[in-house]
């Protein structure tokens, strides 16, 4: 797919979005503090931050977890949270250290049947100067997902099936969608947010 980046200025894409993105809180400078210390090129970096918002953070749905993470800091304080908190990790933890991301987005079917309706799923574009722009899930590993740092080949959490009325977004956004913020913030718990999600970018 070819991506479609909301600027064209490099440097939008590393910039904070507070409270959603911060660089100087306590436990997301201890994150790059460690994976800057076990990585020396961007690549390496860019895959140990993946791999911790992919492992490191329970998704809430999986879990059936009431609790709602929204920004980075407290995602990794509880560690949990749903597609849209691990994207805001990451793209937090990967701009912390220079290295441009974005927030992308795709609609799937909330359990898989047209019947029970759509929702958004967020996932995260990066850059890396030798590869370009290229997007990976954080989503989160289980039996039939299987979600890898690729970037010659996309190996995303769900595969789109535009049969069933499902979108894959090629928008590469600077700041997350206002729309999904609003629903993680209005919503009493994940149960009601799995429902409450938005439906379209």
């Amino acid at each position: 797919m070819e991506l479609r980046l909301e600027s064209n200025d490099i440097r939008d894409y590393l910039r904070e979005i507070p409270p959603i993105v911060r660089f100087d809180t306590p436990l997301i400078r201890e994150a790059i503090e460690t994976i800057e210390s076990q990585a020396s090129t961007p690549r390496e970096k860019a895959k140990k931050a993946f791999e911790l918002s992919r492992d490191k953070i329970q998704h809430s749905f999986d879990t059936k977890s009431k609790v709602i993470t929204i920004n980075a800091e407290e995602t990794l304080e509880k560690s949990e949270g749903i597609c849209f908190a691990k994207s805001h990790l990451l793209a937090t933890l990967l701009r912390g250290m220079k290295i441009p991301a974005g927030f992308c987005y795709q609609r799937v079917l909330r359990k898989g049947t047209i019947e029970s309706g759509y929702a958004l799923h967020g996932l995260n574009a990066v850059y890396l100067d030798e590869i370009g722009w290229f997007r990976v899930d954080p989503r989160g590993n289980k039996p039939g997902i299987n979600s890898q740092f690729s970037t010659d080949k996309e190996m995303l959490a769900y595969p789109i099936r535009e049969s069933l009325g499902e979108i894959d977004y090629p928008d590469v956004f600077v700041t997350p969608l206002p729309s999904v913020i609003q629903s993680m913030e209005e919503s009493t718990d994940c149960y009601e947010l799995f429902f409450k999600r938005p439906v379209n970018i």
